[in-house]
């Protein structure tokens, strides 16, 4: 097991080394402060998406989502309880694709909303469509090593 995992903070950008006891007790960012690993849903920008989606060593899902879309904003709130339900082994984070649509093209989506579960700097599993939070959980506990 490992003592430490790295950890993308989304606010600043920057790596941060956070061991893994200290986890539950709120870890924040070294530089500016943020929580890491907070249960919360994390809004990305095009930098700090791709740094954690190649870094983190903390499972990560990613919702890929627009402001026009209805069922993306239908399933917001049931995206929040999945996160604060597997805090803090698995964080939660999304990102605008309206605002970043290189992300869209680079990942070839093509329908939100999407949940992308990254790991150590891979894809493990894609889940399309507005989900309840239960779903969420099944589908990041069935493909991924989840802790909790």
């Amino acid at each position: 097991m490992q003592d430490a995992v790295k950890i993308t903070c989304a606010a600043c950008g920057q790596t941060n080394r956070v061991p893994v006891a200290k986890l539950t007790s709120g870890p924040k960012c070294g530089i500016c402060g943020e929580a890491l690993a907070s249960g919360k849903v994390a809004e990305l920008d095009q930098q700090a998406h791709d740094k954690a989606t190649k870094t983190d060593e903390l499972p990560i899902v990613v919702d890929y989502w627009a402001p026009w879309c209805g069922p993306c904003r239908m399933m917001a709130p049931e995206f929040a309880k999945a996160a604060k339900a597997l805090n803090p082994h698995v964080r939660f984070a999304k990102i605008n694709t309206e605002d970043f649509p290189r992300v869209s093209q680079k990942l070839g989506i093509r329908g939100i909303p999407l949940l992308i579960l990254w790991h150590k700097g891979r894809e493990v599993a894609r889940l399309a469509g507005a989900r309840p939070a239960r779903d969420i959980e099944a589908f990041v506990r069935q493909s991924a090593t989840v802790r909790g």
